[in-house]
This record gives C-alpha cells, structure tokens and sequence, in this order.
C-alpha cells in the first residue's frame, strides 16, 4: 500500500516541488496551505507522514503539530519541518512538540525522499 502524506505550506512553488518530489517517489500527496486547512485535512483523513512549513498565516506549523498531538488517531504520525528556519531554540520546541525531524529550505529533493523513506520505514 502507498503511504499517504500530508504537506502543509503557504508557499505554492514548495508545495509543488514537495508534491512532485514525494509522487515520484511512489507517495500519494494532499496538499494544505496552512496550519487550520492541514489540521483540518487530517481530521478528515489518516496520513502516514506529515510534512509542514513552520512560518504560515492563520496556524503556524509548531501550533499545528500541537493540535495534532492531541488527537488520539495521530498521536504517533511522524512530522517533519521543512522551513527556512534553522534556530535551535526552535527546533527544540518542535522536538517537544512532537515534530519527527527537520528539514532546511531549499531544499534537496533527495534529502525529502531519504527522511521520508527512514521515518516511515519504506
């Protein structure tokens, strides 16, 4: 079965490029563009990875993935930043969020492909 991952990100070009990044990859892809519609994506379905911008409008991803957490059919669903953001204060805070790891744009699309492989175990 394709594992089904869920990207979030304000930004269509990196939307686009995740999309064909992880497709090609042989992964079925939602796309949302912020942190409510993502929120609201995976309360309407399962996913089996989650991959999140963490500066958006409306729900950044940090407030997402807390929401996330909450909810007790994806309390163990994997989540990776993708950001432009490399502060350690706020990857410490993604970690305790319950954010699987951590990903600096730009991006290498092979990079996206090999976390994905590791922290869904395909």
């Amino acid at each position: 079965m394709t594992a089904k991952i869920l990207t979030v990100d304000d930004s269509a070009s990196i939307r686009l490029t995740t999309r064909v990044t992880l497709s090609n990859a042989g992964y079925t892809v939602t796309e949302a563009v912020d942190g409510i519609d993502g929120l609201n994506k995976l309360k309407e379905g399962e996913y089996d990875l989650v991959v999140t911008d963490l500066n958006m409008p409306n729900m950044d991803g940090l407030t997402m993935i807390r929401e996330l957490r909450k909810l007790p059919a994806h309390t163990g669903v994997p989540v990776i930043f993708l950001t432009t953001e490399s502060d350690g204060e706020l990857k410490a805070q993604a970690k305790a969020a319950g954010a699987t790891g951590w990903l600096t744009k730009p991006f290498d699309p092979e990079s996206l492909v090999k976390i994905a492989r590791k922290v869904l175990g395909k």
